[in-house]
């Protein structure tokens, strides 16, 4: 079993379970996962292709709910919130950055960065004012008049890290965020989850690739829906 005894806890996993049907089959996504993560802690969820990583990250960023066992999130049982409350939830409290970006092609840099805050109707100023401070964390202020074809798989993905910040979640969820990219590009992105790390936020890291897992402060390991913690 994964724990944490820390009182201040944003994540708890008691026993979840969730079975998907394939085929006629039964396959057990999550076996009775446990494991808890506290507020400001950076955290890698670590795994082979296949091995529950995803149905973790759906279940804790709330596009998916266990079919058995309890998800509390900021110590609240997920199945107690409405459907109202866990839109906002997705749109406020937690920043998602994933593997391929999801940046709108159609929309510049700051445009795409922007869009999760006029959902939430923030003001134009204070839009404009968070977008130029995000952008400029991830040092993309020059480029946030381009669209994403004119950049790099590197600056695409520091605009998707721009767009979680700028709604200042209280947790950001990042899916296999250096999946796409070299090396190098890819040890750029792990600086800039350090820095937002050490600034306050809490990151969860979702991954196959046991170096960029180790450079977290805290490792589960996930194989057939177990969860365990990694002895360093």
């Amino acid at each position: 079993m994964v724990n944490n005894m820390s009182n201040d806890l944003i994540i708890q996993f008691n026993d979840v379970s969730k079975i998907y049907s394939i085929g006629g089959e039964e396959v057990k996504a999550l076996d009775h996962a446990n494991f808890s993560i506290a507020r400001g802690e950076f955290v890698s969820i670590v795994g082979p292709s296949g091995s529950g990583k995803s149905t973790i990250m759906n279940i804790m960023g709330c596009l998916d709910m266990a079919d058995d066992g309890e998800y509390l999130l900021d110590n609240q049982p997920i199945t107690e919130y409405s459907e109202k409350e866990l839109a906002k939830i997705r749109n406020k409290k937690i920043g998602f950055i994933f593997q391929n970006f999801n940046l709108i092609s159609k929309m510049t840099a700051e445009e795409n960065v922007e869009l999760p805050l006029i959902y939430q109707r923030i003001s134009v100023s204070e839009r404009k004012k968070r977008v130029n401070e995000a952008l400029s964390r991830v040092e993309l202020e020059s480029r946030k008049k381009h669209k994403p074809t004119e950049l790099s798989g590197g600056q695409q993905q520091r605009v998707a890290i721009a767009r979680a910040i700028a709604a200042t979640p209280s947790l950001i969820l990042a899916d296999e965020p250096t999946g796409n990219l070299d090396s190098k590009t890819g040890l750029e992105i792990m600086r800039l989850f350090h820095e937002l790390h050490e600034s306050g936020n809490t990151i969860v890291l979702i991954t196959h690739d046991d170096k960029v897992a180790k450079q977290a402060k805290r490792n589960i390991r996930i194989n057939d829906g177990k969860a365990w913690e990694v002895d360093e």
